[in-house]
């Protein structure tokens, strides 16, 4: 449902509900089309929807530190989704000649949802690429054998994205935890001996310049024999910090042209994910992968009907996105 506000403007998504963090301005991100200074909010229309996410659920292996999912162990406010419930979606996508290219697993660990082993095959056979966000360690060991089987049958079309926070153990597990690089590296070595496509996806939070960083990830990938080119930004992908303590700008219609990005080059632009809450009956649909729990980004539990405006209304879309040129897409 739309309405006008006073100014004309057609709401075409609820008020956010975004709570601010201690280290945020307060009046920062609490109306969908003006910021706090009273500026029209930028927007992002989508423009082709090229990538569909799939979050299988909210809890991981591990705990990482700033983790934007706040996955664990523990948390299971999105429950795992069913092979049936991403089959429906696939059947959409079909039948209303979207131009999806890639679908794409992300969590949690997706591994840990015993369904993503049917989930990545039937993406294949419907002709997708498919890309799997993945922490690489024994949710996804305890799954070789399938993992396997899917690649002979469907060779170049699958990627897994392995998460290596830092190039060297100590920097990696200050982030997820003791003992978690060397299972890690047992998978990573696994995936290249076995002839899987893998990209890596590091962080920036350790005062060192990308040029550095990619030198590190260069020699470490040597190193472990692992085919890999530490140059390719999409191939080593590195995220800007998204840290909720902090205080960041909000975006205007104006920051377009001063920051020199346009709106189609966000994420929002041509991506959407799925999303199940706990307790509820149907997956609802979300711009993207970094709002998965803000009931003031869902958009409706069809594709057909998500194809809205989105208000960049919340810090990480002016962190990560527009300031942060990131996006989690495959390409």
């Amino acid at each position: 449902m739309t309405s006008s506000n006073k100014s004309g403007i057609i709401k075409t998504m609820p008020n956010t509900v975004f709570e601010p963090s201690p280290g945020l301005d307060p009046r920062k991100f609490q109306d969908p089309h003006f910021t706090a200074k009273g500026d029209r909010r930028a927007v992002v229309a989508l423009t082709n929807l090229r990538t569909l996410w799939f979050n299988t659920g909210s809890l991981c292996n591990i705990t990482c530190l700033n983790c934007y999912m706040d996955s664990s162990p523990t948390n299971d406010r999105l429950a795992y989704l069913a092979l049936a419930e991403v089959e429906g979606y696939l059947d959409e996508i079909e039948t209303e000649g979207l131009g999806v290219e890639e679908i794409a697993f992300t969590g949690g660990e997706p591994f840990m949802n015993r369904d993503l082993p049917d989930m990545i095959e039937l993406a294949l056979e419907r002709g997708f690429r498919v890309l799997v966000l993945t922490n690489a360690m024994k949710p996804l060991l305890n799954k070789r054998d399938r993992l396997v089987a899917i690649l002979k049958r469907h060779p170049g079309n699958l990627t897994l994205r392995v998460s290596i926070d830092h190039f060297t153990p100590t920097k990696h597990e200050a982030v997820r935890g003791e003992a978690t690089w060397a299972p890690m590296i047992e998978a990573l070595k696994w995936l290249a001996e076995n002839g899987f496509r893998i990209t890596v996806a590091g962080r920036t939070c350790w005062n060192e310049t990308e040029d550095a960083a990619r030198r590190g990830y260069a020699e470490f990938f040597a190193s472990h024999s692992i085919p890999i080119n530490a140059d390719d930004p999409a191939a080593l992908v590195l995220f800007p910090e998204m840290d909720t303590a902090a205080d960041v700008p909000e975006i205007t219609t104006h920051c377009w042209d001063i920051l020199g990005v346009a709106p189609e080059q966000m994420m929002c632009a041509t991506s959407r994910m799925i999303v199940k809450h706990r307790g509820a009956n149907a997956p609802t649909v979300v711009p993207c992968t970094l709002l998965p729990y803000d009931k003031a980004f869902e958009l409706g539990q069809g594709l057909a009907q998500a194809a809205k405006t989105v208000q960049l209304n919340h810090p990480h879309c002016a962190k990560f996105c527009v300031l942060g040129g990131a996006s989690c897409s495959p390409e």
